[in-house]
């Protein structure tokens, strides 16, 4: 397909969205389906990403949940906010460029405010700050199908929350990318 960039000038080629992905993924579709997803932002997105399939942020955000009981923070699709799983995303450089709130959000005294309001002391990098920011501004992100990133970890389930494993876990569809998270078997089929 044609490249995604601006002519070059004085400060060389200008990238304008690209895909970053895990390496421990395995593709079911063509990975072209899968840019054509920027297409579907709504104006103020930056990042396509799919929902964390793990109850890893209802344990993150332990402490936020127990003083704000009736919370969606860290509670299971469809109504809840489940937060974020970086292994698939979109990033609308551009977008992130011109974006004030996003630029604003990088700031880290913006950053400390987030975690100090969540609680939130946070151990996988990028996916731990987009999940943060994602509870403030959704707006900020176009939420792909989990058909695009179907994580296949279950290690949550064994370590406590085998009662709402499935509830995070579910989905439905023809998936497009396994992810073999956790170091996780992917299917052959």
């Amino acid at each position: 397909w044609p490249p995604d960039h601006k002519e070059p000038g004085e400060r060389g080629i200008e990238i304008l969205r690209i895909i970053q992905l895990d390496l421990d993924l395995k593709y079911k579709t063509n990975i072209r389906e899968l840019f054509e997803e920027f297409d579907n932002f709504l104006p103020g997105a930056v990042i396509g990403i799919a929902r964390e399939m793990q109850p890893v942020y209802r344990h993150t955000f332990w402490q936020f949940r127990h003083e704000n009981p009736k919370t969606r923070v860290g509670s299971p699709p469809p109504e809840g906010l489940p937060g974020f799983n970086s292994g698939v995303m979109l990033l609308n450089l551009e977008a992130m460029r011109q974006s004030p709130l996003y630029g604003r959000l990088l700031e880290p005294s913006q950053v400390q405010q987030l975690a100090d309001k969540y609680h939130f002391r946070g151990h996988l990098g990028d996916q731990d700050f987009f999940t943060m920011i994602g509870m403030e501004h959704p707006e900020l992100f176009h939420v792909l199908d989990c058909t695009w990133n179907r994580q296949l970890c279950t290690w949550w389930r064994d370590h406590g929350y085998s009662d709402v494993f499935e509830a995070y876990f579910r989905c439905e569809g023809h998936v497009k990318i396994y992810h073999g998270n956790c170091n996780t078997p992917i299917p052959e089929a």
